[in-house]
């Protein structure tokens, strides 16, 4: 059983409940992050005897092979996330979202296994009304790129699986209120007024606890997976930014909906 598993990132939104439910397994979990954003999401696993963790940039190639030594399965996850995130920090996106993903890729050993997530940003805008694993990638923005630029590298290494992630949502140890789901829950609840800009804009959106699962069964699937490509997300939340504020109006009635002119 291959059970020594590295998490970049692993402190982050997605890493630090991916982190738990690993160890909750029984798997021996080494994080790799920065802490960059929140120095106390993985305080519950410092409980369980096989979490150890690092404090490490992944632009650091010395720490980083080290890190990488004697592991049985590498999940990437340290990325800047978002658009506007990487149009700021252009440079910044390409060295840890592609450049120390490439090094990854290049630098694993045979045997190792890497599960890398990517971003159904990766399609783009496209005219298909669903995206399979066969529609062409455009991505159309920085954040998209970079990922992408990481994904066909991955694609062409032996032992690798990668998912293009739908849109997440849902609580974390390092909790995040800009996703869109999370940031209209938060904004319906606190100011009990949605302004919706662009509300027919389409999505796809999947609950963290899901991608978690997704890890966890391909890990536990690895002959079945291998080598792949998987779409991720959930076929019942195809849904407008108007549709998802109706759904959160169900649940907080007393939250009033407003239509911005200026788009129509």
């Amino acid at each position: 059983m291959k059970s020594k598993i590295l998490i970049t990132g692993g402190a982050g939104f997605l890493g630090s409940e991916l982190t738990k439910l690993l160890l909750d397994q029984s798997y021996e979990i080494t994080v790799y992050d920065n802490l960059l954003y929140d120095k106390t999401s993985l305080l519950g696993c410092c409980k369980y005897p096989k979490f150890s963790f690092i404090e490490g940039d992944v632009r650091n190639i010395s720490e980083l092979q080290s890190a990488m030594e004697k592991i049985d399965i590498i999940i990437p996850l340290a990325a800047l996330v978002g658009a506007p995130l990487c149009d700021k920090n252009y440079e910044e996106a390409k060295q840890v979202n592609w450049i120390a993903n490439k090094y990854i890729a290049e630098n694993k050993s045979k045997n190792q296994i890497i599960i890398y997530p990517c971003t159904n940003s990766g399609y783009g805008i496209n005219s298909s009304e669903v995206c399979t694993e066969e529609t062409p990638i455009n991505p159309i923005s920085w954040y998209g790129k970079t990922k992408v630029l990481a994904e066909q590298i991955y694609q062409q290494t032996e032992n690798c699986i990668t998912m293009r992630l739908a849109t997440v949502f849902g609580v974390s140890a390092r909790m995040r209120t800009d996703l869109l789901i999370n940031n209209l829950v938060w904004r319906a609840t606190k100011d009990k007024v949605l302004v919706m800009y662009q509300s027919e804009f389409m999505r796809n959106y999947i609950h963290i606890q899901d991608i978690c699962r997704a890890f966890l069964f391909i890990i536990q699937n690895w002959d079945m997976c291998k080598n792949e490509t998987f779409n991720v997300g959930n076929d019942s939340l195809n849904m407008s930014k108007m549709q998802l504020a109706e759904k959160i109006k169900e649940h907080l009635p007393k939250t009033e909906i407003i239509h911005d002119c200026r788009f129509f």
